[in-house]
């Protein structure tokens, strides 16, 4: 069984929205989380979708995926203070049914422009692998500063990459890590940052471009100018 699990926890403090939380603005009428759980929707090795969501806006995101025709959802958890939290309590709810070895899919509610194909290269990634954390090359040389003033490290630009979503993994394994973390007060960025934490292996998929996380408000005008462009094959190669 292959879950996507999707982290739509985020009060969107950065987008300046003072009416909703990022994943709820719209684009052309639609949700932006709406388009994100369209690709697992609509995907045939996906089973079934559980969803974090803040508390008070689960009603609403039901009403939205009654609207839509989502049908894969399993359930919508509470999400929980920070990032880790949330993805900690919707793998603690998928204890309830998942398997040691089902394949379970994290992705950000709010970085809708994935595709069919990466969404199954990481499950395949995760059987052949057993781990898929989605990576983008990076298009600038990246500096390293430990005291934040002063350059401590310029890595070599073509071994430098920039962890995305989805992140994807046996369900026993990454489980196991959130409750592992809990127990020893870590928390942690994402599901790769904890996993380096505990120095698992990682197997890394190439993300596909334009694989962006809508976190601000320029994020939304990208998003919007890149969806249109794909809509009207204006440009090839997004």
């Amino acid at each position: 069984m292959t879950t996507a699990l999707i982290f739509a926890g985020g009060a969107g403090r950065r987008m300046n929205s003072r009416s909703k939380p990022k994943q709820f603005l719209e684009m052309h009428g639609k949700p932006i989380i709406i388009y994100t759980l369209e690709h697992f929707e609509y995907h045939e090795e996906v089973d079934g979708i559980v969803i974090v969501c803040i508390r008070e806006w689960i009603t609403e995101l039901k009403g939205l995926i009654k609207r839509y025709g989502i049908t894969k959802i399993m359930d919508i958890v509470p999400g929980g203070v920070t990032g880790h939290d949330s993805i900690h309590n919707g793998l603690a709810f998928m204890g309830g049914f998942a398997e040691e070895n089902d394949v379970v899919m994290i992705h950000d509610g709010v970085r809708p422009l994935i595709t069919k194909e990466l969404i199954s290269e990481n499950i395949s990634a995760v059987r052949k692998y057993g781990s898929a954390i989605t990576a983008e090359p990076v298009r600038e040389s990246v500096v390293r500063s430990i005291d934040g003033e002063n350059i401590s490290e310029v890595p070599l630009r073509d071994q430098m990459y920039v962890a995305k979503a989805p992140q994807t993994f046996y369900y026993g394994k990454i489980h196991g890590l959130y409750e592992r973390a809990c127990r020893d007060g870590i928390k942690t960025i994402d599901s790769s940052h904890l996993c380096s934490i505990y120095h698992e292996p990682m197997h890394m998929v190439k993300s596909t471009k334009n694989n962006i996380k809508i976190t601000e408000p320029a994020d939304f005008y990208i998003y919007r100018a890149l969806y249109e462009a794909l809509e009207g094959q204006q440009v090839f190669g997004i």
